[in-house]
């Protein structure tokens, strides 16, 4: 169904609403609140439309917060749709979408980390992953953070020895690698293992990830027993060693429950307006980690100290909407419309989902451990907010600013005598570094000379904010100013930085250059402010300390986004840039002269006896490394 006609300019809030009310059909659908400029302040969902509008427009609110939101209407837009069911996964749709304010949001949306075993392969690889599933094998998950994965990576190249190479190093080794010197892969790349034997060790790793760890290390244990009969000493203390690595994750789980083979466990603690929701996951009958998730509340949103049923259906909602769901869902609070969430949860998933809220035995006490972790976890935030907000205080006094900034954006540049460079932006505020935000800047000018630390900051902030300009242009929602910019430099390059910003039309936006102190020395850093000298804070200062810290943060990310892209340049083949030179003749090049720098000193009469290679390729590839 379209949006609905746009209702008499003069009307807005409740008289607004009661007007739309008159239009609108009995039956399911999705409603948006529109503020003033367009801006979407509510996405609500309903099993009959006409019904539900109109208790907005009787002017009888639970809260205050709905009241204002109420009066800030100036639109309503709807769709109808076949079920209630139907308008619900689209109200969670549109929500992570829109992220209306007055709507609580779930913050942290990264996809988790999982293990696949890689099937693309005649060897499958064992590799961590995120994202949609777009390689064919068996994929494990979720896993609560990338440290979990790894460990348990770790674990399974002990105990299976399956291989984690990149096909094109697995094609070109002529030798076992340090992987299997330690005992981690059974090198199958050079035939130390027949391939039969490999996918057998692959499907045993498949057997414990799905939760048949016992069965595997029965199966292992015989087979260490029946070598030390047959005094192949050396084949039973190989696999000795492979079991206790397997015996080692229920030693390092602290929470293993017998009773749950699949489900992920909730627990919600609300206080003081804030809310946190602890996040554990169990696949296999294992514990694979735990997360706390900080939703944001609308203001007045929280009733009770201790929960709240819509926080907790709002919040599952958003968490399943691009994650794996699994079949059991422990809650130590019941969501709102849980018969409908679960129904939702059936639908994406094609199977029955159960939202439980248990009341005895270990599911109960599993609960319990996850919000005793929230309570703990939400008042090592508070506290940290509370200092934080001192913090930013002193900026806003250090700096001469009108308010204590809410967006603090941090640059710093990385590159080698200019090779590789790259620009980093960080962003911290109230809560802390806000890693969503961090975008690096590969430094594209041309006309920049390798080094030229004033060119690269001048084409990062022009690129940063030149896009920010277009987007405020174009009447885009999200748009966010920064309320001040940190640059690493002195007065040279603040003086670059506000040539942009003079050019762009920005500069309004504070900026202030953090140079460091004669020798470098932490502590005795100078400040420049356009028009200004130069000044220090007090050596033990919390809020230098504060500077420091998002200095050396955006140092660490400027630098680990040049790391990054000059691995990649470092792993990039000579050979792949050769036109002709495919995966097959590349592998018998490099199998023939044992690396690239072996087929760069080859003559053309060696390389056209290499199988596959014409006369005219070998002149070509000669060529190549003779430019």
């Amino acid at each position: 169904m379209p949006d609905s006609p746009e209702a008499p300019a003069a009307l807005k809030g409740a008289a607004l609403i009661k007007d739309e009310v008159r239009r609108l059909p009995d039956r399911p659908g999705v409603y948006r609140m529109v503020g003033e400029d367009g801006e979407v302040l509510y996405v609500g969902k309903a099993r009959s439309l006409k019904k539900r509008v109109v208790q907005y427009a009787q002017g009888r609110f639970h809260t205050q917060r709905i009241a204002h939101m109420v009066d800030a209407t100036r639109a309503m837009e709807f769709v109808v749709t076949r079920t209630e069911t139907d308008a619900l996964l689209l109200e969670i749709n549109l929500i992570k979408q829109l992220k209306p304010r007055f709507n609580v949001l779930l913050r942290d949306d990264k996809s988790f980390p999982e293990i696949v075993i890689r099937r693309e392969h005649p060897a499958a690889q064992l590799r961590k992953h995120r994202g949609a599933h777009t390689i064919r094998g068996d994929y494990f998950g979720p896993f609560a953070s990338a440290g979990a994965v790894n460990r348990t990576l770790n674990t399974l190249q002990k105990a299976f020895l399956l291989r984690s190479c990149s096909d094109s190093v697995y094609e070109s080794r002529t030798r076992p690698c340090m992987l299997h010197q330690i005992k981690r892969c059974a090198a199958p790349c050079t035939g130390l293992i027949a391939l039969d034997d490999y996918n057998a060790l692959v499907e045993q790793a498949g057997d414990f990830l799905r939760g048949r760890s016992r069965l595997v290390m029965q199966r292992m244990s015989e087979q260490m027993q029946a070598a030390s009969d047959d005094m192949e000493f050396e084949r039973a203390a190989a696999l000795r060693d492979r079991i206790r690595a397997l015996a080692s994750v229920a030693q390092e789980t602290q929470i293993n429950p017998e009773s749950l083979e699949e489900a992920d466990v909730f627990a919600l603690h609300a206080e003081g307006g804030q809310a946190c929701v602890q996040v554990f996951f169990f696949r296999a009958g294992q514990n694979w980690g735990n997360r706390a998730y900080f939703p944001k509340i609308p203001q007045g949103g929280v009733d009770r100290t201790d929960e709240d049923p819509d926080i907790m259906g709002a919040f599952l909602g958003q968490f399943y909407d691009d994650r794996p769901i699994p079949k059991l869902i422990l809650v130590n609070v019941e969501p709102a419309e849980r018969e409908l969430l679960a129904e939702a949860f059936q639908q994406k998933s094609g199977r029955r989902v159960e939202i439980a809220r248990p009341q005895r035995g270990e599911k109960k006490q599993l609960v319990q451990h996850a919000l005793t972790n929230a309570r703990e976890a939400l008042g090592r935030k508070m506290a940290e907010g509370s200092a934080q907000t001192r913090l930013l205080a002193g900026v806003c006094e250090a700096f001469g600013l009108e308010a204590s900034p809410e967006r603090i954006e941090v640059y710093d540049n990385s590159h080698i005598m200019g090779t590789n460079a790259v620009g980093g932006m960080i962003v911290a505020g109230p809560e802390g570094f806000q890693k969503t935000q961090y975008r690096k800047f590969n430094i594209k000018g041309s006309d920049i000379t390798p080094g030229d630390d004033f060119g690269m900051m001048k084409e990062v902030l022009r690129r940063r904010f030149g896009r920010l300009v277009k987007e405020e242009e174009e009447g885009a929602a999200d748009v966010v100013r920064p309320d001040l910019v940190l640059i690493d430099g002195g007065q040279g390059q603040v003086a670059a930085v506000m040539e942009i910003m003079a050019d762009l039309g920005v500069d309004d936006i504070p900026v202030v250059g953090v140079a460091k102190g004669p020798d470098r020395d932490a502590g005795l850093e100078r400040f420049y402010i356009p028009g200004k000298p130069y000044f220090m804070l007090e050596p033990k200062s919390p809020v230098l300390y504060y500077l420091q810290r998002l200095r050396d943060e955006a140092h660490r990310f400027a630098i680990g986004s040049h790391r990054t892209r000059r691995a990649a340049d470092m792993k990039r083949n000579p050979l792949d840039e050769i036109e002709g030179v495919g995966p097959g003749r590349k592998r018998a090049l490099l199998h023939a002269f044992g690396s690239a720098s072996g087929v760069a000193r080859a003559s053309v009469e060696d390389l056209a006896k290499v199988d596959g290679v014409s006369e005219a390729l070998a002149e070509r590839i000669h060529a190549h490394f003779r430019k």
